[in-house]
């Protein structure tokens, strides 16, 4: 993680240690006894996933990530960009008002048939532009045209911008399992997502949340060869992003960390390891207070106080502290993180690691 070490050193990188969902505060006794609540459906991968970006289970419908948007959409001359996935659709960017705008890395993707030709016609084009987005009397077909109308008149604007925004493309990454340089697709999102920044004043956008993914993580099994090619991809692609963040003079104004569902066991299975609990994240920015680590790493040893069973580990950060960190940088008021964070009251709320 040669990127990743540079930034660490230049103070634009930081570690948070042994973090994961929790309710309250608890200690290896309390969560033997179950005398502290504990969050439900540990270690099922959906349902700890959702819980990381929702705080509930899977079926929980909005996400902290959306509950940022939907307190400063208002800023934004068009709200509609205010909560952007380039990677589907993700329960994160839910919120209560502002709705997820999905894109992929080439931008965002129109309705066919609407522009050009339709059956080598532009006349037909045209007309079925018309119909699909005209008024109506009837009230489904009229909300449904309206819908259709802003969707391709977003599209359009969205798409013009977004050309018109360029940076430089990632380089391929170094695979340290191979020993040959691969295309990295997360490094292409955080392209789309430094295009988007760089056409924030024609988008109308000040405050926007992103969300950007990578899979490969379940390592129940060759766990030596895949993590290595995992944190080289994660590396470059924070490397990457970091020069382009830099041409645009946005690093101050960015801040991005990642997010799972668990950590993996300490112990092995053979080959890999099984569900965790806490686990290590990454926080970047130029507001990122770096060169440091951000709670504890749990100690390694027999009977060791945060060890629950099978190599999991409790974890010692919430993801409600991580989640109202990054809030109070972006915005949000101390009312408003405890309207997004429930169980916010029940921790130290300000884990210090921005500026």
């Amino acid at each position: 993680m040669t990127e990743a070490k540079a930034l660490f050193d230049q103070g634009r990188l930081a570690v948070i240690a042994n973090a994961g969902p929790l309710i309250a505060p608890m200690t290896k006794t309390q969560y033997q006894n179950n005398s502290v609540p504990k969050p439900p459906k540990l270690f099922s991968h959906n349902d700890q996933q959702s819980t990381w970006q929702a705080l509930g289970p899977e079926g929980t419908k909005i996400g902290w990530g959306g509950r940022f948007g939907d307190l400063v959409a208002g800023s934004n001359t068009t709200t509609i960009f205010t909560n952007i996935s380039v990677s589907g659709n993700a329960v994160f960017m839910s919120g209560n008002t502002v709705f997820q705008y999905q894109i992929g890395t080439g931008g965002a993707v129109a309705i066919g048939g609407i522009t050009g030709t339709l059956f080598g016609s532009s006349a037909a084009a045209t007309n079925f532009g018309s119909i699909i987005t005209a008024d109506n009397q009837h009230l489904f077909a009229k909300e449904q045209s309206a819908i259709v109308k802003r969707s391709a008149d977003a599209q359009a604007l969205f798409q013009t911008s977004f050309n018109a925004s360029t940076v430089a493309a990632p380089t391929q990454y170094f695979n340290p399992s191979t020993r040959a340089n691969a295309n990295n697709s997360l490094a292409t999102q955080l392209q789309a997502v430094a295009r988007i920044v760089g056409a924030r004043s024609p988008l109308g956008a000040q405050r926007q949340v992103f969300f950007v993914n990578m899979g490969g993580f379940d390592t129940h099994d060759n766990e030596n060869r895949g993590h290595a090619d995992l944190m080289a991809r994660l590396s470059h692609a924070l490397g990457y992003f970091d020069t382009v963040l830099g041409t645009l003079g946005m690093r101050d104004r960015v801040t991005l960390f990642t997010g799972s569902d668990f950590g993996r066991t300490f112990t092995s299975n053979g080959d890999g390891t099984d569900h965790g609990w806490g686990g290590h994240h990454f926080v970047y920015g130029g507001a990122v207070k770096g060169t440091e680590i951000y709670g504890s790493f749990p100690t390694v040893g027999l009977n060791h106080s945060d060890e629950v069973g099978s190599g999991s580990f409790l974890p010692g950060v919430a993801v409600d502290q991580i989640g109202a960190t990054i809030g109070k940088w972006f915005g949000v008021s101390d009312a408003n993180l405890d309207l997004v964070f429930p169980n916010l009251r029940n921790f130290q709320r300000d884990l210090g690691f921005m500026v």
